[in-house]
């Protein structure tokens, strides 16, 4: 490659989804409705918790938190991607691809910590419930959220920086429907790309791996202390408050890990871009429906706030 003549790359194009090209239309109507029950979902999520005063606790404030953040990350990609499947003109600039991968990991991240903080939470109601006051104050809710946040920033400078940092010099066809790193790796060329990659796919590995080991940590002791209530129907209570968590946990992790883990080899555009999809759609179209239908204080909460406004005589 030494002596050849390269331009540099000053837009991409995105072509994830033009191997589909007579899905497209469905494409967008099936991912622009999820879209919209995720926006939807998420906000009545805020609203009932921000309304309802019994609600305001430190579990709540996270899974407020959280809502916020899966709103963002959504609206990081997904507008775009709606925009791509109708228009022939797939270009986006050098700039907004770095904005996107940087807004993307931000809140993508963002969301594992704060799930890892909710874990914690959960850990001190149950292993520690005189002291939760005291440990969950709202001064150390508020820290706990912000960290999160300074955390998902950091990751999200920390990878958009390591891969901009790069030449682009050949093609600038992304396989993919957003700025993804892998695709935007294989358009790089110089010496760094190697050492560049396995940097970033180290961090990103370690920091999902730490909060997921935390999660796990957090959980053992749960269950230790739920298996030493006497009677059945304190340990379900018990349980019952963490089963909205864990079922989030294990779909955010299960599809992150086919995202980050899966084993190196030929992939198909076809498969990277399914793949793709189950963790930036499907994951946040789940995420309200698993907190409203698993929490039972929210859905009565939410079936009390909302739903008598609008059929008052069956409530």
């Amino acid at each position: 490659m030494q002596g050849a003549n390269f331009s540099a790359v000053t837009e991409f194009i995105l072509i994830g989804f033009s191997t589909f090209p007579h899905l497209q239309l469905m494409f967008f109507l099936l991912f622009l409705l999820m879209y919209l029950f995720t926006l939807l979902g998420n906000l009545l999520i805020m609203a009932t918790i921000w309304r309802e005063h019994s609600l305001h606790t430190p579990m709540y404030l996270f899974l407020c938190a959280l809502s916020i953040s899966e709103i963002l990350y959504t609206f990081a990609i997904i507008p775009r991607m709606l925009a791509d499947l109708l228009s022939t003109d797939r270009s986006i600039s050098f700039t907004a691809c770095a904005s996107q991968m940087f807004f993307s990991f931000m809140f993508g991240f963002t969301h594992s910590f704060l799930l890892t903080v909710m874990g914690y939470d959960r850990y001190v109601a149950i292993c520690h419930p005189l002291r939760y006051n005291v440990l969950m104050s709202p001064r150390g809710c508020a820290c706990l959220v912000a960290w999160s946040w300074a955390g998902g920033s950091v990751m999200g400078l920390v990878v958009t920086s390591a891969i901009f940092h790069l030449i682009f010099c050949g093609p600038n066809e992304v396989h993919h429907f957003a700025c993804h790193v892998p695709p935007l790796l294989k358009l790089a060329c110089g010496t760094e790309v190697q050492v560049v990659a396995k940097g970033v796919g180290l961090v990103c590995i370690t920091a999902l791996l730490g909060c997921g080991l935390l999660i796990l940590l957090s959980y053992a002791f749960i269950v230790a202390a739920i298996l030493r209530i006497p009677s059945a129907e304190g340990r379900h209570k018990a349980f019952s408050t963490c089963a909205s968590h864990l079922t989030v946990v294990v779909v955010h992790y299960g599809f992150a890990s086919v995202i980050y883990l899966k084993p190196k080899g030929p992939q198909s555009l076809e498969g990277d871009t399914l793949m793709g999809i189950t963790y930036t759609v499907l994951t946040p179209f789940l995420s309200p429906i698993i907190f409203s239908l698993r929490n039972k204080e929210l859905k009565i909460t939410m079936k009390k706030t909302f739903l008598s406004k609008l059929y008052p005589e069956k409530i």
